[in-house]
């Protein structure tokens, strides 16, 4: 590991009780999961890859396993249906404000601490589509609320959940999407076709003009 990564972690904490029947679930299916702690109470969890609707459900199911109260960003048109939203809410959801004068990133750095205990989770890429790059607002959360790192992988070739991984970003982009890969690396989505490049999107480039045309790369 590069030396600017070996900042040292805060403690871990892992007094969380999770649900014994959505671990059930998972090890019926083949599913494990690698889980001993977070460091500290705040954090940011990046999740990849997010290939299928699949991997919405095995997320909640890994955060009710592990029975970590994790937030996560969601369309805030979804949280404007009532029955749907109200749920959103229930399981961690935080609906995305894209015309807050200060921006998602520093409202969530925000929310974050003004809390006893805020860990929120993203998949990257932000899209199940494959697209150039990763979209930055989970680096930059990260980054900007000095907070740790958590590398959550979900790879389907051995049923694995993976959410032993965590590193204090450098700020350097390079270093950190650099080790980031090599954690990443061999690890299988549902559709790996949709697997995104581990690399960084410029934040000004749009949604539209991020997705790749995948039997072109193929």
């Amino acid at each position: 590991m590069d030396k600017a990564l070996q900042r040292t972690l805060p403690k871990k904490i892992n007094h969380f009780k999770g649900s014994a029947f959505a671990r059930w679930i998972l090890l019926r299916f083949g599913w494990r999961i690698l889980f001993d702690g977070v460091p500290g109470p705040r954090g940011v969890i990046a999740v990849y890859p997010h290939t299928s609707n699949w991997d919405f459900l095995l997320g909640i199911l890994t955060k009710w396993a592990i029975g970590i109260p994790a937030h996560f960003w969601g369309k805030d048109s979804l949280f404007k249906l009532p029955l749907l939203g109200r749920w959103m809410r229930w399981v961690g959801g935080i609906p995305i404000n894209r015309t807050s004068k200060m921006g998602v990133v520093t409202d969530t750095v925000a929310a974050m601490h003004a809390a006893d205990f805020f860990w929120f989770g993203v998949a990257p890429e932000g899209t199940r589509k494959r697209i150039a790059g990763w979209r930055s607002g989970f680096y930059r959360v990260a980054v900007e609320g000095g907070v740790p790192l958590g590398i959550t992988c979900f790879d389907y070739a051995t049923k694995t959940v993976d959410l032993t991984h965590f590193f204090i970003p450098t700020g350097d982009e390079a270093i950190d999407m650099a080790h980031i890969a090599t954690v990443l690396q061999g690890r299988m989505g549902y559709r790996p076709e949709n697997m995104s490049p581990i690399c960084l999107l410029d934040k000004n480039v749009t949604r539209d003009q991020s997705l790749v045309n995948t039997k072109a790369l193929l």
